[in-house]
């Protein structure tokens, strides 16, 4: 569904990603990991349009989008869950919502109803403000509001971090249930080996903007984690 190919991106005189290729396979969990800093999240933002890459293509449903703006990506179906979740803290969460229905393509102007069945407590907590909640409803809300537009692939940054447990394992539940039940593909930013693990069917591995290893999730041995993910 989505192929990166040969990716370079620089912030001046810092070079970023260098030759970058990634495939990620519709209907199935990519697992993007490394170390802080090797280029991850840079990656995320190439590919939904909010960096300008140097040099290299991004093909999505087969279509080039290197040059397509942000709104035009998403209308085509790729949701975005930045790191940070970067919710609005003073909006309530059913106006965090609601500000992404006016990029649906297909004009529709309430929330799916299907949301609240993968985060119910957003609907027991419609009227509160987004600052209000703990950092794992947050985290809810910030997927939430990426799935009011309608997406076939969700790119998710580091959803766990700073996350309590439990709300870790209602995550994980809801992305292989959005897989499962409705065909989604993912591509996730993730340190935590065992959730990874958890729902992720390949992985690739970055070490200083480069792709160091990638291959099935089954196949990430304890050598390559070692080599690349250990601090």
């Amino acid at each position: 569904m989505l192929k990166v190919e040969n990716l370079n991106q620089c912030y001046g005189e810092s070079h970023i990603l260098w030759d970058v290729s990634v495939h990620v396979p519709r209907g199935a969990c990519t697992c993007l990991m490394g170390r802080n800093g090797v280029g991850k999240t840079t990656l995320l933002q190439c590919i939904m349009g909010l960096l300008p890459p140097q040099s290299g293509d991004i093909y999505f449903n087969g279509r080039n989008i290197s040059a397509s703006p942000p709104e035009n990506r998403a209308r085509a179906g790729i949701g975005y869950v930045p790191q940070g979740r970067q919710i609005f803290p003073l909006l309530t969460v059913e106006e965090n919502m609601r500000v992404c229905l006016a990029a649906r393509k297909d004009g529709q102007k309430e929330i799916p109803d299907f949301i609240y069945s993968f985060f119910p407590v957003l609907k027991e907590m419609l009227h509160r403000r987004g600052g209000d909640l703990s950092g794992g409803q947050q985290q809810q809300l910030a997927i939430a509001r990426a799935l009011v537009l309608d997406p076939v692939m969700l790119m998710l940054d580091e959803p766990t971090e700073g996350i309590q447990p439990n709300i870790v394992q209602e995550i994980a539940t809801a992305i292989r249930r959005l897989m499962e039940e409705m065909g989604m593909t993912v591509l996730l930013v993730e340190q935590k080996v065992p959730f990874a693990r958890s729902i992720a069917d390949n992985y690739a591995i970055m070490e200083r903007g480069r792709i160091a290893a990638n291959g099935s999730m089954k196949g990430l041995d304890a050598t390559t984690i070692k080599a690349f993910l250990s601090v």
